[in-house]
């Protein structure tokens, strides 16, 4: 039981190129592409004096080269944690969102819908990728009561995370920003999740893929 609140930086890895392209990533490991490797830096800068005690991330790839830019500027070890992972899409992953319209037309529609207990061929069910994730979070939480701790994850993991702190079901439709590198904050306690911040981006002003090629 958490005694004591937590301060939580909840972090989107950096973009990659199938984000730009819409292709669906899950578990699929893709790097993070040239403005995703700049945002991370920036990301890093904007949290240099932050009081962090702890570095959480995903294994995957785009997300654990987001927490190396900060594990270098701040001399911390990354914690690396499989359920902070994406949510499985099984066959989805690779295509985007015309293909799959597409090919799994019935699918696609139940996916849409955000039907908690459906999983694609292959995929994982909604309400089982929301439990991992969450408890993933409460446990590095539970780890460090009283103090600050960065976490680096996915879309889906902040979607997740987001609905916990507002109280909004699975199953509601969207309506919050999920944008890459920005930086979120949320309060972990015993009861709980609390918003405080979200979608700050402002550290990634003037920073776009023309500026660096990718």
């Amino acid at each position: 039981m958490l005694e004591q609140v937590t301060r939580i930086v909840l972090i989107r890895h950096g973009e990659t190129a199938w984000n730009r392209a819409t292709r669906i990533q899950g578990h699929t490991d893709i790097p993070l592409s040239p403005l995703g490797l700049a945002q991370a830096e920036r990301l890093a800068q904007a949290l240099a004096d932050e009081p962090l005690a702890a570095l959480y991330a995903s294994d995957l790839s785009r997300a654990r080269q987001t927490a190396e830019a900060l594990a270098r500027r701040r001399g911390l070890d990354i914690q690396f944690d499989t359920d902070l992972r994406e949510r499985a899409f099984g066959c989805f992953e690779g295509l985007d969102w015309q293909q799959i319209s597409e090919q799994y037309p019935e699918d696609a529609e139940r996916w849409r819908r955000r039907e908690p207990d459906f999983a694609v061929g292959g995929g994982e069910s909604l309400s089982g990728f929301s439990a991992r994730c969450l408890a993933a979070v409460r446990r590095a939480a539970a780890a460090h009561p009283g103090q600050d701790v960065a976490i680096v994850a996915h879309g889906g993991v902040l979607d997740c995370l987001y609905r916990a702190a507002t109280r909004v079901a699975l199953n509601a439709p969207r309506s919050w920003q999920l944008g890459n590198a920005t930086i979120n904050r949320l309060l972990a306690t015993a009861d709980g999740f609390t918003l405080v911040g979200w979608n700050d981006d402002q550290h990634l002003a003037g920073l776009s893929a023309d500026d660096i090629g990718a």
